[in-house]
């Protein structure tokens, strides 16, 4: 009889200890959440085939040229352009910007640093727009320093702040280190290219602080994505 009151007891026991140990053991970790793709260069410049013309006339390239044939163009969330690219080297000295790399250096810029300094040209990706005149005053379009920007060239899309303000007349310009990543020559006195560049400058951003380029990356892709999907 104890026999088989042990032989049931193992039985039940046999039958219960599966579900038991189901019960107990841990939940499947849950997939990770989907993290949207930056959109590409070519996401954006699909959205920049046309212009809604919002400056008072078009702007120069260079100092040099006669034809002005460049026109801030209105977006839902942004203005943009299509220009060249010089080099600004203004701002900190190092070795690649100073008075004898650049003949125009400069030791300050528009917009300086969470730390008062100017802005480093050879570290951080930043572009250049025209000083308010009665072409554009890139304030009445919800720009300012440190704003957002995203740069693109042959592919690439770099993600940059608003760091200087150049000529009334002219358009054009971003840092050594922006022209460096899109992989433009970066040198002041013979890099740059003539033509190919897209501007495209968010309203009402900002990054903070001005010179933490991966705050200005992860910012600038999100907002890309607002535009490509808003436009």
């Amino acid at each position: 009889m104890r026999k088989l009151i042990l032989l049931a007891t193992l039985a039940l026991t046999a039958a219960v200890m599966p579900s038991a140990l189901a019960s107990a053991s841990p939940a499947p970790a849950a997939a990770p959440a989907t993290v949207e793709a930056a959109p590409t260069a070519a996401q954006l410049l699909a959205k920049t085939t046309g212009c809604k013309q919002i400056s008072n006339g078009k702007y120069k390239t260079d100092e040099d040229v006669s034809s002005k044939t460049v026109a801030i163009c209105d977006a839902n969330g942004a203005v943009f352009w299509k220009a060249d690219m010089d080099i600004d080297c203004d701002g900190q000295r190092s070795s690649q910007c100073n008075e004898n790399t650049d003949c125009c250096y400069q030791d300050d810029t528009a917009f300086h640093q969470s730390d008062g300094k100017p802005l480093n040209a050879a570290k951080l990706p930043y572009i250049v727009v025209p000083s308010s005149s009665s072409i554009w005053k890139y304030s009445s379009s919800g720009l300012k320093g440190g704003g957002s920007c995203a740069v693109i060239y042959n592919g690439k899309v770099e993600y940059a702040v608003i760091g200087d303000t150049g000529p009334t007349q002219i358009i054009g310009e971003a840092s050594y280190a922006t022209a460096k990543d899109l992989g433009i020559n970066p040198d002041p006195s013979n890099g740059g290219t003539d033509s190919g560049v897209t501007y495209i400058c968010f309203k009402n951003s900002t990054v903070s602080p001005i010179e933490n380029h991966s705050n200005a990356v992860s910012k600038g892709q999100s907002l890309a994505t607002t535009f490509v999907n808003n436009n």
